[in-house]
């Protein structure tokens, strides 16, 4: 048994206004446990995040910002009072043993379901362009269906809704947000021209992909200290149908960007999210050297790489999804370098206590 405790991967980092103690994260991992009525958490929730608090930094499953940012059976929000009393419970578990935790800030766009939408209307994306792939309803796996194109006069009012649920993530007790701006989800629909085809400012070049995701980090640091705001990317992901003719550029043009606006970090997914890493077209190393944050980096890590990464500067942190799920012992795991336990998918995404631990 090792003790790798003078390891970088380690140590303790200052990320914008966080002070963490050790430099492994605990990726957003949806999980679906909610009050049915509500879509509050469930009890239950304020202790599975607070015997994961170990981790420098939770940053906790996706949290949608409207009914309209549904896109799964049972995920929860931060819209409603009775939500943020729902995570005042789990911020408090948090930080009573010491943690540091921020929500995701998540508005699915097209990857929905009428089912799930405020009065069975379609869900909203930059283009009516249909998705391939199923989400998650009330009756099981469903196919997505072709959205409805928002009205560039319905988009400030989105914006305006980042706003307010980051308003909700301050008075719930969080420490700061991570805008979800990777896998698929609304964000990412605008930034990537595989799901954007509009004519408007708010498509074609990438400016005007670019602008709502610029536009959503302004209005939530107008909430928040900036240097308690990060935001996730996802450059190659193919997940939810998602594709870019030319990441490269795009993402450069980004990050630029999000250096003038000085928030705490990137949380970058390399490679397809939760698969393969290999995935060619994009230069993670020159997103790294641009970016003049702390950047995390997420997708497939293991202890050898996590240490590497952190020890010769490709990361200042390292964020870890489905080991957390089954190792709420995470951190002292990888610090002794203790075999880690598995467990089977089945119940993920059901929702009660079964398979929640």
């Amino acid at each position: 048994m090792k003790d790798d405790s003078e390891k970088k991967l380690f140590q303790p980092i200052n990320v914008g206004a966080f002070e963490l103690r050790n430099r492994i994260v605990m990726a957003p991992v949806t999980r679906c446990r909610t009050e049915a009525d509500t879509l509050a958490p469930l009890d239950i929730v304020a202790s599975y995040y607070g015997r994961r608090a170990s981790a420098g930094l939770i940053v906790g499953e996706g949290v949608q910002i409207s009914q309209q940012g549904q896109g799964y059976y049972g995920s929860t929000g931060i819209y409603s009072d009775a939500q943020v009393d729902g995570w005042k419970n789990v911020t408090r578990a948090v930080h009573e043993v010491g943690g540091c935790m921020v929500p995701q800030l998540w508005h699915v766009g097209r990857v929905s379901h009428p089912s799930l939408q405020p009065g069975g209307a379609l869900p909203v994306a930059p283009s009516a362009v249909l998705p391939k792939g199923k989400t998650l309803t009330a009756d099981g796996s469903q196919d997505m269906v072709v959205p409805r194109a928002l009205e560039l006069s319905e988009i400030p009012g989105i914006i305006a809704q980042y706003a307010h649920a980051a308003r909700n993530a301050q008075r719930a007790g969080f420490d700061g947000v991570e805008i979800h701006g990777a896998n698929g989800y609304l964000l990412d629909q605008f930034l990537r021209d595989g799901a954007n085809k509009r004519e408007d400012k708010y498509g074609g070049s990438i400016e005007n992909r670019s602008r709502l995701m610029l536009e959503v980090v302004d209005a939530v640091c107008t909430v928040w200290d900036k240097k308690r705001v990060g935001i996730r990317l996802s450059p190659l992901t193919n997940s939810n149908d998602m594709s870019d003719s030319d990441p490269q550029p795009l993402f450069n043009y980004l990050i630029e960007r999000l250096n003038l606006r000085d928030i705490a970090f990137i949380h970058m997914v390399e490679g397809n999210t939760g698969r393969e890493r290999d995935v060619p077209g994009f230069d993670y190393s020159a997103a790294r050297k641009l970016f003049k944050g702390s950047y995390i980096v997420n997708n497939g890590y293991t202890r050898t790489m996590a240490i590497d990464a952190v020890e010769s500067g490709a990361a200042d942190l390292v964020s870890f999804g489905r080991p957390f799920i089954s190792n709420p012992d995470l951190v002292e795991r990888l610090r002794q370098d203790l075999p880690l336990k598995e467990h089977g998918t089945t119940h993920y995404y059901r929702g009660g206590e079964v398979g929640y631990f």
